[in-house]
């Protein structure tokens, strides 16, 4: 007779596992499973458990289970120098590949470094220092095969208007070196602590729509930039929101644009012949030691600092996303992590050496892409060729008119618009497009750095309303199916006559919990009211579909007892699937 009893309680008259899954063995009828409760777990255990999840979940220290003492030390230090552990496999071939890659690459990157220096309001030999030291210590440190190392326009000019903000870089131009090797060295320090405390995660918060908002917006911020050189205008504002820009470029159209310079922007070939306004002397030679440059002390410490993690985060987040973008072309893993841990170091040493903060380059990358190269190698040769400029060919860029560096300045940055993703961010969210025009318009109507605080502000408002307002859904039966779906989604799906089917889209939190309930509630009224204007059946039961739910906490328990108690206030029996 027990057996029997229970029997009755499970079957039910609609087949509610149909809700979630197409499979079912019955049309009419079928049986609800109980949801085992996991296995108890004392404090101690559960937390360590979820500091693992979170921090170490990708089992880091797997490879070393097991080994013997010499075995484990050749392992540390494949982790720390992923070097030895490719290198032992390097052949004649991949060499070939990286060769034509590297001196590829270094073809772009020269008269680009000349460029990105002049954005930070640095002299050029920095820009080229700054592709020599870093891509050295990427190579040994590094993980990707791909990525191409040096400065890049973005965070050039992140750091010349964060740096010109606190010091004159033309009536100050030491201090100003000084605090850019600073910026450099808290930058290295940033990333290499969050690699270290494996807190890479952090990054994702800026969203990839705020990214490409906030790169096209930085792109066509450097190209107004760039009028400066290309028009041969002398008075130019330090301002970089384009109202303040293109006043100047306007102010100065009378008296203050050089024909000549336009001329050579245009048309390359005349440029001998009528340049006015030349690049500086470049420094011949290797880096030099800038440890002794370094502010560790004094009021402007703090302010090294602020700007380093600002850039640091900032580079990370460009590195990481080139890194995995082109390791997923090419099938294989990228350890977040020890990417940061590397990118820090080479900063770290690189603000020790005269260069400014160096990153991964996108347009290089793709063009060490296309070019062929198979390991970390193609940065060694390319840091090579930039030495043997540094050592004997700096002297002929004496002669580059400025209007040539603005051009190949704004053919490399235009290519960060990037409208396809815009368009396709539209399509998909809109919520997202518009943190990629938060972002977009801040950069180009306010600043750099206003314009990146809009686009991590927006990310977070994201989540946060993701959280806060979780997703609910009516369900309906899909024709000639026993399967359920949003009704906003299958217009063809119909509502079972006197039930009403929930669903919630999010797991249950404190954040949340008061919401869903309240908003289950207004399901209910608002079908209600439709029912008495069609002079349909009262809505008698009412099933939450809980299988999205993935985690649920005290306060969601409550609101879950306080919406039943209020169901039952109104006569109504509740059923629930099972999470």
């Amino acid at each position: 007779m027990g057996h029997s009893t229970d029997e009755k309680h499970e079957k039910k008259e609609m087949d509610t596992r149909s809700l979630s899954s197409s499979r079912h063995p019955s049309l009419n009828m079928a049986y609800i499973h109980k949801v085992g409760v996991p296995p108890k777990q004392n404090l101690f255990k559960e937390f360590k458990a979820t500091v693992k999840e979170t921090f170490f979940s990708d089992d880091p220290l797997r490879p070393f289970k097991d080994q013997s003492g010499s075995r484990k030390f050749i392992l540390g230090i494949q982790a720390i120098f992923p070097i030895f552990e490719w290198g032992r496999r390097y052949n004649l071939t991949k060499f070939r590949g990286d060769l034509i890659a590297g001196l590829t690459i270094a073809s772009l990157c020269i008269p680009q470094d000349i460029g990105y220096a002049k954005l930070a309001n640095l002299a050029p030999q920095y820009g080229l220092y700054s592709s020599f030291v870093p891509p050295l210590i990427y190579a040994f440190m590094g993980s990707s095969r791909d990525i191409a190392i040096g400065p890049v326009a973005v965070v050039s000019l992140l750091l010349g208007t964060l740096l010109q903000n606190e010091i004159d870089p033309t009536t100050n131009p030491t201090e100003y070196r000084r605090l850019a090797f600073t910026a450099t060295f808290f930058a290295g320090i940033t990333q290499a602590t969050l690699g270290f405390f494996r807190l890479g995660f952090l990054i994702d918060f800026l969203s990839h729509a705020a990214i490409v908002g906030f790169m096209g917006g930085a792109a066509i911020t450097i190209a107004l930039q760039q009028l400066k050189g290309f028009l041969g205008i002398r008075k130019f504002t330090k301002k970089a929101d384009i109202i303040s820009v293109m006043h100047s470029v306007w102010g100065s159209v009378n008296h203050g644009w050089n024909w000549q310079t336009i001329v050579i922007g245009a048309t390359f070939l005349s440029f001998l012949l009528f340049a006015k306004h030349i690049v500086k002397h470049i420094e011949k030679g290797i880096n030099p030691s800038s440890v002794n440059e370094i502010y560790f002390h004094g009021e402007y410490l703090g302010k090294g600092f602020r700007i380093g993690m600002v850039a640091g985060m900032v580079a990370l987040t460009e590195a990481i996303a080139i890194g995995r973008t082109f390791a997923s072309m090419k099938d294989y893993q990228l350890d977040g992590n020890k990417e940061m841990v590397a990118l820090g170091a080479m900063n770290i040493v690189g603000s020790m050496t005269s260069c400014y903060v160096a990153t991964g380059s996108f347009s290089r990358s793709a063009v060490n892409y296309m070019a062929g190269c198979q390991t970390a190698v193609s940065n060694i040769v390319m840091s090579c060729v930039v030495i043997l400029t540094l050592e004997f060919i700096t002297p002929l860029f004496k002669y580059t008119p400025n209007a040539i560096l603005s051009a190949i300045i704004i053919s490399a940055v235009i290519n960060l618009i990037d409208f396809q993703a815009a368009i396709l961010i539209w399509k998909i969210d809109k919520f997202d497009f518009v943190a990629c025009l938060g972002a977009f318009f801040g950069v180009i109507f306010l600043s750099v750095e206003i314009g990146l605080l809009i686009a991590v502000s927006i990310s977070f408002a994201k989540i946060l309303l993701q959280v806060t307002r979780p997703r609910t859904a009516i369900l309906g039966k899909i024709p000639g199916t026993t399967v359920y779906r949003n009704l906003q989604q299958y217009p063809d799906a119909t509502k079972v006559p006197g039930v009403l089917i929930v669903r919630i889209d999010s797991a249950i939190y404190f954040s949340n919990s008061n919401y869903v309930k309240e908003r289950i509630l207004r399901w209910l009224t608002d079908e209600e009211e439709q029912k008495k204007v069609d002079y349909q059946p009262r809505i008698q039961i009412l099933i939450v579909e809980m299988s999205p739910v993935t985690d649920i906490d005290t306060s969601g328990i409550h609101a879950l007892e306080e919406l039943y108690r209020s169901l039952q206030k109104r006569d109504l029996q509740v059923d629930k699937l099972p999470c």
